[in-house]
């Protein structure tokens, strides 16, 4: 990748984290900042009481708090998550989101490669 395209990345230089996504009434909404062989990096915001519903991925994964609560179930253990705090969710268990305020995070995917 050349120095322009570097440049150009979103990453690629101080960014303010937060204002990088947006809320929308009612939903949740997702930005991918990266992805590669190792895992990826992407945002979420979700309005108040909008979440995701239980599942489980192969792969550990990081939530980082950037605003708001958000209460978190894993393995049937819930967790309220804010602003500032991280949460490590295990590969292979199940788990759970809802917003509690309106929430924004970055979610680490660790891949096993």
């Amino acid at each position: 990748m050349s120095n322009d395209a570097h440049r150009s990345h979103p990453l690629a230089s101080p960014q303010p984290v937060r204002e990088l996504i947006g809320y929308q009434e009612g939903s949740v909404v997702s930005r991918s900042l990266a992805s590669a062989a190792g895992g990826n990096l992407t945002l979420f915001a979700f309005d108040q009481d909008e979440g995701l519903s239980e599942h489980t991925t192969p792969h550990d994964a990081v939530v980082h708090a950037l605003e708001g609560t958000v209460r978190v179930t894993v393995a049937e253990e819930e967790h309220e998550v804010e602003e500032g705090n991280l949460l490590l969710l295990p590969g292979g268990v199940p788990h759970a989101l809802t917003a509690l305020t309106p929430f924004k995070m970055l979610l680490v995917m660790l891949k096993q490669t």
